[in-house]
């Protein structure tokens, strides 16, 4: 496999760059960039910092990766970004480096689509299979679980979580961790509901899926509180993978939990 680089490109000599990468007319590629195999890059894209990225991803013109926290602490420490495979990355998306508040790392998992102008910020840890539609923006140390897919000009707060399955309406601010497997909407964001339409496209049962929604039911539209609803359910519903996942999620909530 041969690897393509455009003679207007600027690369470091120090780069690592793998068989079979194409990078397009006057992007950039900084000293500690590592590109993995048959990754894409596509015209004046800058990547720069300590920035792993891994194979068969393709990364549209004028995107950012690598660049440095929004953050007033920061002090140019050699803090991370790690990007797994087969992501597509559309224009002028940005994905920042860490800072040195958490794990020193800012990931991006497997099979995600990051469309334009969306923002992935220090600390974030994103799963697989993930969409971010346009504009979609996320504050520093924001963690979502696979599946998940948040609609255009979505903005999440600060340390927020979204579980995995959940699906995120355009236009929300999301200020409480999401709950797997919910459909938010709103501009500020609420519950509605089960996410049924995405959980079947899966191939989740319809069984899961009307588990699920004795869950929601018990804990949020039956119960004089929250507590007394997750109690209610961990007595009254026979227990399956996915409802532990949702248990599990609620319990370790600290910013609280959408209602």
């Amino acid at each position: 496999m041969n690897t393509e680089i455009h003679p207007t490109a600027v690369l470091s000599p120090h780069a690592e760059i793998a068989e079979g990468v194409k990078i397009g007319p006057y992007s950039m590629i900084g000293d500690h960039v590592t590109i993995g195999r048959e990754t894409e890059i596509g015209a004046h894209v800058v990547i720069e910092g300590h920035t792993q990225i891994g194979e068969r991803n393709k990364i549209y013109p004028f995107t950012c990766i690598g660049t440095p926290p929004q953050d007033i602490g920061y002090r140019g420490e050699d803090t991370r970004l790690v990007i797994g495979d087969e992501n597509l990355i559309r224009e002028y998306a940005t994905i920042h480096r860490a800072t040195t508040k958490q794990d020193w790392v800012t990931t991006v998992g497997n099979n995600n689509y990051i469309m334009a102008y969306a923002h992935v910020a220090h600390d974030c840890a994103l799963g697989n299979h993930i969409i971010m539609s346009n504009v979609a923006t996320l504050g520093g140390h924001i963690t979502i679980g696979d599946h998940a897919i948040l609609g255009g000009l979505v903005a999440v707060h600060q340390f927020v979580r979204i579980g995995a399955h959940a699906f995120l309406g355009g236009k929300s601010g999301v200020d409480r961790d999401v709950p797997p497997f919910m459909i938010t909407a709103g501009e500020r964001a609420k519950l509605y509901g089960v996410n049924r339409l995405g959980l079947r496209r899966l191939g989740f049962s319809q069984d899961v899926i009307e588990g699920l929604k004795k869950a929601y039911r018990i804990i949020w539209r039956e119960s004089k509180s929250f507590r007394e609803g997750i109690e209610q359910v961990r007595r009254d519903l026979s227990p399956f993978p996915e409802l532990e996942i949702l248990l599990e999620f609620l319990d370790g909530s600290k910013r609280g939990i959408l209602r």
